[in-house]
């Protein structure tokens, strides 16, 4: 089980996590440089990547510098605001709340959202949660579809398997969510002459688990090139918070607790990781297959499924596409 003269297993994923900080900090400084502003806004999750962004722009131009927001709303996990206020503490940066919950009455998010659950649960409504799932990428080779799991307000939870149009119409509606944070990260980047930071790893940025012109949207992507694995290793050298590091991934979308893995890779973090390094670097099937505890035919699977994602996701990626060329300012 060999990556050249490597076996091939997590320390595949080993980087220098000096040189890491100082390439990433340079590009920040370089940017910033040439585009005249005096700063960069991070979005605070709680989460893993956006605290390794908001500490790497802490190591890069200063605490100072740099501006956090914690933008929960109505459903977010109850533990949101305090994972993401440990953070901003634990750097010394300044720091707002927004709770974005009016915003996205207004917008109609809850309600769109309860609509398209009710095509195919009728009785959802107040009192009730939900989250939607996908079934695992290794089990089988049969097309996967979406679930919304509902919680009624006696505890009960049933599954329901989600038509084409009520799928479509929770994730436009739970969409508002990733752009009204987005909104408000651009009102003060633009009050303050900063930049706004993007947070998401490679696992995320190559497989399209973002929303466009939400999450997707930022002046600087700083950790796009980074495996998860190695987002970890870089927050321990940061020294982000070991509570904040032992935090389970969450998307923190849904009404009910819901992980990455359930709802979008199927896999661990650990193990996509893996698959994905492994295809991206020609490693043999059977060595990551070794690696990760799956079959051959498991890591074929997941395979096609990345390959799927890349192809769905492809227009999350594009640029607007102009009817003739005009020239960039600069060039």
């Amino acid at each position: 089980m060999t990556h050249g003269d490597e076996t091939f297993g997590p320390d595949s994923l080993t980087i220098d996590a000096a040189f890491e900080v100082d390439r990433i900090t340079k590009s920040l400084t370089e940017y910033l440089s040439r585009t005249k502003r005096r700063g960069v806004v991070v979005a605070l999750s709680g989460g893993i990547d956006s605290s390794v962004v908001a500490a790497l722009c802490v190591r890069a131009i200063g605490n100072d510098r740099v501006f956090g927001l914690h933008m929960p709303e109505r459903e977010s996990s109850f533990d949101t605001l305090d994972y993401s206020r440990l953070l901003a503490d634990s750097l010394g940066i300044e720091s707002r709340l927004e709770d974005i919950s009016a915003l996205l009455d207004a917008a109609g998010c809850y309600r769109r959202r309860d609509e398209a659950i009710r095509m195919v649960y009728p009785e959802y409504g107040p009192g009730y949660k939900s989250k939607i799932v996908l079934p695992s990428v290794i089990d089988s080779d049969a097309f996967r579809l979406y679930s919304v799991v509902v919680q009624a307000p006696d505890g009960s939870q049933t599954t329901h398997r989600l038509s084409t149009e009520s799928y479509l119409g929770i994730v436009a509606a739970t969409n508002f969510k990733q752009r009204a944070r987005k909104m408000l990260e651009y009102y003060h980047a633009d009050r303050l002459n900063y930049v706004v930071s993007g947070t998401p790893n490679r696992l995320e940025y190559d497989q399209g688990f973002f929303v466009k012109l939400g999450d997707g949207a930022a002046d600087v992507k700083p950790i796009a090139h980074l495996y998860k694995s190695q987002v970890y290793a870089l927050a321990e050298h940061l020294g982000v918070p070991e509570q904040i590091r032992s935090r389970p991934s969450t998307t923190d979308t849904y009404s009910m607790p819901q992980s990455q893995e359930e709802f979008y890779f199927s896999l661990p973090y650990q193990r996509m990781d893996l698959c994905l390094f492994g295809l991206n670097n020609d490693v043999p099937v059977s060595d990551i297959a070794a690696a990760t505890g799956l079959t051959d035919e498991q890591v074929n699977r997941v395979f096609r499924d990345i390959e799927q994602k890349r192809k769905t996701t492809e227009y999350l990626q594009l640029a607007p596409v102009l009817a003739a060329d005009v020239p960039e300012i600069g060039h």
